[in-house]
């Protein structure tokens, strides 16, 4: 499977549908895996999430409509699937820094031109991994709110005090975890640390019974972690047949090693 002659595919697909109904069933179909899945793999190769890229596209698109057709905001915010003129106008703001109104041939616009691929480029994803079905977790732990710019030097921070804590009277931490923004889960919410038992002022987290693919990593350090990563949705999902599932990925910590914990149906 050549995934980016599918991105491609996917992005021309797009581009020929700005004016209609996208589906997003039929793009993951494209992709040969499930909704969840595709948004994750689009959202980590092209760098950014998929209904943001259709937006600014249509954004993008909407201009030539207002300049050269002389065509009314309302006509123009139907056209492009929005319901209204005062959604379109506010997005179209948002995007332009201008009212869709107020555009002329001498306005300064943006353009957010269509993502293409080179189809020759290789993905390596000689990774070892194996598939574990692990039994529903009962986690106590805390975290902080946080975002892909500082989650590097924030996080191993943030684990190296909750250690010195509690480790006396508690142990080692046990398990990492990250919360996103959203289900696309490009940009990262928060970092927790987690304990497999119950501390006074921790929270109870709830981890379902689930299937994993494990990666083993032979350290606990932080640049190891995130370089296992990194492998993983830049170069291993991408041409891999699993279905993700809409639980987080957790880290396990034990031996001084890191189990790289991916959910999957």
């Amino acid at each position: 499977m050549n995934i980016y002659k599918i991105l491609n595919d996917i992005t021309l697909y797009i581009e020929n549908n700005l004016e209609n109904k996208i589906s997003y069933e039929k793009i993951a179909k494209m992709m040969g895996v499930n909704e969840y899945t595709m948004k994750r793999i689009f959202s980590v190769l092209c760098g950014i999430p998929l209904g943001e890229y259709i937006r600014k596209r249509r954004l993008s698109a909407a201009t030539s409509d207002l300049l050269d057709k002389k065509e009314k905001v309302i006509d123009v915010a139907i056209k492009y699937q929005y319901e209204n003129a005062t959604s379109f106008s506010r997005a179209f703001e948002s995007f332009h820094g201008i009212k869709p109104s107020k555009v002329t041939p001498y306005i300064k616009l943006k353009e957010f031109p269509r993502i293409i691929f080179e189809e020759k480029k290789i993905i390596n994803h000689d990774i070892e991994y194996s598939i574990v079905e692990l039994d529903e977790l009962i986690l106590y732990g805390t975290g902080f709110i946080t975002d892909n710019k500082n989650i590097k030097k924030n996080a191993p921070t943030f684990f190296q005090s909750i250690e010195k804590k509690y480790q006396n009277d508690y142990g080692p931490i046990k398990y990492g975890m990250i919360s996103y923004q959203n289900n696309e889960r490009k940009n990262c919410l928060s970092y927790f640390v987690l304990y497999d038992k119950k501390i006074p002022g921790l929270k109870k987290i709830t981890i379902p019974k689930s299937r994993y693919l494990k990666f083993k990593i032979l350290s606990q350090n932080a640049k190891d972690i995130q370089e296992m990563s990194f492998k993983f949705y830049h170069e291993f999902l991408p041409s891999c047949k699993y279905n993700l599932k809409e639980t987080p990925e957790l880290e396990y910590y034990h031996d001084n090693m890191t189990d790289f914990l991916v959910p999957i149906i």
